[in-house]
């Protein structure tokens, strides 16, 4: 076998060992996926009918309206949730003493992390496909075409391989997983100031600001404009541009990170 076959083989070895864990601890992957499922119900139910009223157009109390202002945020949330296992798992790993056993080994360096980031992957679509199966069976109604279906599976999957390399440099750069479970919070936090759960315009004029430019509210804008049917041509390339950027800085500080750390 050539080099790229053997990281491809070890790469699903590794794969196969993260699914394991996920299997034997199934606790974990339902909090991740409870998680945003959480907040979708009790945005629904709770804040629905006066958050909805606050919308611009939006008939009084329409809770119709707000889950289909709110299933973005909760999709980023979803994805960015995922990211604080990715994070503890790399972290785990770099302290508990298996990458000095992997290190003896006659295995690709690459699908230690390879096995994280696929595995990353599979949760966080399970829980999309969670949140979208609720919201759903709450009431959401979408215009789009499978065309703008296909972009918005294709954004999602962008953002969720962009967040996960990003999150896997964050276990590698943490002292223990304790750390490593308290850094990617900031990403959970990140849709509340955006255009997540209410529109830019309604948010005091300093923090407006931060909302209007932060990474995540150009990517839920472009999520709500493919399930609308509409599509902004703006906002999907502000999108791909700042997952390209998370991704790419995630990748290269990993890669870096890791190689520094495994040869010590």
């Amino acid at each position: 076998m050539n080099s790229p076959t053997y990281a491809v083989r070890d790469s699903a070895t590794m794969l196969r060992r993260n699914l394991k864990h996920m299997a034997r601890y199934p606790s974990q992957t339902l909090m991740l996926i409870g998680l945003p499922l959480v907040f979708l119900l009790l945005f629904f139910y709770v804040f629905g009918g006066t958050m909805g009223a606050g919308l611009p157009g939006a008939p009084a109390g329409d809770r119709g309206d707000y889950l289909t202002f709110i299933t973005p945020g909760i999709l980023v949330m979803a994805v960015t949730s995922v990211s604080i296992s990715t994070a503890v798992s790399v972290a785990t790993d770099m302290t508990g003493g298996i990458i000095d056993r992997f290190r003896t080994m006659a295995i690709a360096k690459v699908s230690v992390l390879t096995g994280h980031v696929l595995g990353a992957m599979i949760q966080t679509a399970l829980a999309l496909a969670t949140v979208f199966g609720t919201a759903f069976l709450l009431g959401l109604e979408t215009a789009a075409s499978a065309m703008q279906w296909l972009g918005l599976i294709g954004l999602l999957a962008l953002l969720s391989f962009a967040m996960t390399w990003f999150t896997v440099a964050l276990g590698l750069a943490s002292p223990n997983p304790e750390t490593a479970s308290n850094w990617p919070m900031i990403f959970i936090m990140l849709p509340f100031v955006g255009s997540g759960f209410v529109p830019v315009e309604s948010i005091p004029t300093g923090l407006r600001w931060f909302a209007e430019y932060q990474p995540f509210t150009p990517i839920m804008d472009a999520f709500r404009s493919l399930l609308a049917g509409s599509p902004d041509g703006s906002d999907a390339l502000w999108a791909i541009n700042w997952c390209v950027v998370i991704g790419l800085i995630g990748y290269l500080w990993s890669r870096r990170l890791y190689r520094t750390r495994a040869a010590n």
